[in-house]
């Protein structure tokens, strides 16, 4: 299979003082042609947001996004009355739809937020916004691959409006998962701490990689090593 790696320092990178991004695709001021975005995946922005900092309230429309947190907490409102407040290992999901407007702030006056925006293109326009989250189970500790997002709900994931799996991989070192892309898709993997072995590749947090060979992808890690994996149309 052929592997495409996607190396941390390669991406794009903006310091706002209370927002440092570190950008995958092109995003904002940072455009880049050879990165676009990957199939239906549009944005992944590594961000830490210093304590008490935020993304005033701004809108969006005809997209569906979603936040992880690593470290730190989130504290989420938008236009359809929601309003949370987000633990490492949450994800929210929103679809944007028609229009929709939201905020996103570090409560905290000590920790920095460390967490993952992603995008996703939506499989329709104009759809109803909506706003949902992910909360892991007792049982999800020890689990090395779960399924998080997903177009069905299966297995208590939140539902996106879009063919896309998307599984929170977390491994002690020495550990090792699989997962098997059919024919037709594409595989995103993006590392968040950690380090891992990706068929044979070393990734280090901040890498990515992908593939759209059918095949049995394998995952080792050579650290503790937390992750997200995409399954995409």
């Amino acid at each position: 299979m052929k592997i495409t790696v996607r190396k941390s320092d390669e991406r794009g990178h903006a310091d706002h003082g209370w927002l440092d991004s570190r950008f995958s695709f092109s995003f904002a001021d940072y455009y880049d042609p050879k990165h676009m975005h990957f199939r239906t995946l549009r944005v992944i922005n590594e961000d830490r947001i210093a304590p008490g900092g935020g993304f005033p309230e701004h809108p969006h429309r005809d997209m569906e996004i979603f936040s992880y947190v690593l470290e730190g907490s989130l504290e989420h409102k938008d236009s359809m009355g929601n309003g949370r407040v987000l633990q490492p290992g949450q994800i929210q999901l929103m679809s944007a739809g028609s229009g929709v407007t939201h905020s996103e702030f570090n409560p905290s006056n000590m920790e920095t937020t460390h967490m993952l925006q992603l995008w996703i293109f939506p499989n329709a326009r104009n759809l109803k916004p909506s706003y949902t989250e992910w909360h892991p189970k007792p049982d999800h500790a020890n689990q090395s691959k779960v399924l998080v997002i997903s177009p069905d709900g299966r297995e208590d994931s939140a539902v996106i409006h879009q063919d896309a799996d998307i599984y929170r991989i977390k491994l002690k070192a020495g550990q090792q998962i699989a997962h098997d892309l059919r024919a037709g898709r594409g595989a995103w993997l993006q590392i968040a701490r950690g380090t891992v072995s990706f068929n044979g590749v070393a990734l280090n947090a901040g890498d990515a990689a992908n593939s759209e060979d059918a095949g049995t992808l394998t995952i080792n890690a050579t650290k503790d090593a937390e992750a997200i994996l995409f399954d995409l149309n």
